[in-house]
């Protein structure tokens, strides 16, 4: 519709040329500002770290399906030395290059302990944080 056939069109409510090139400004501004923050989160996303078991499960096994087993049962994997960090666990979920001084068998159980991860338990945000699109 043009404005000489609506009646509520006021030429006193349309932005100006200069109103409309501040707003432009603001949001440039926005995406420079918000880019570094996203690089510096998708960084801190792949050093996060997921205990393997978590704490509260400290001496326990990982069976091969993921779950967790009392000390010494056969075919259990005792825990990783250390944490696994989150670009560990992305290339362990994809089935990539196991970490440093873990054999492909445990990293597999390691791995499915990760996928069980739930709401609440020890290193699930950092997994949960990998599993986001960018």
């Amino acid at each position: 519709m043009s404005d000489a056939s609506n009646p509520q069109a006021d030429p006193a409510t349309k932005p100006t040329r200069r109103t409309v090139l501040a707003i432009g400004a603001v949001a440039a501004s926005t995406v420079i500002t918000v880019r570094p923050a996203l690089a510096q989160t998708a960084g801190s996303v792949l050093n996060c770290e997921i205990p393997v078991p978590a704490p509260q499960a400290a001496g326990s096994y990982i069976a091969q399906d993921g779950s967790l087993v009392p000390a010494g049962t056969a075919g259990a994997f005792p825990p990783p030395p250390r944490p696994i960090t989150g670009e560990e666990a992305k290339a362990l979920l994809r089935g990539g290059p196991t970490p440093a001084g873990i054999d492909s068998q445990s990293a597999q159980a390691y791995a499915n302990y990760i996928r069980r991860l739930q709401a609440g338990m020890s290193g699930f945000t950092c997994y949960a944080s990998l599993q986001m699109p960018r």
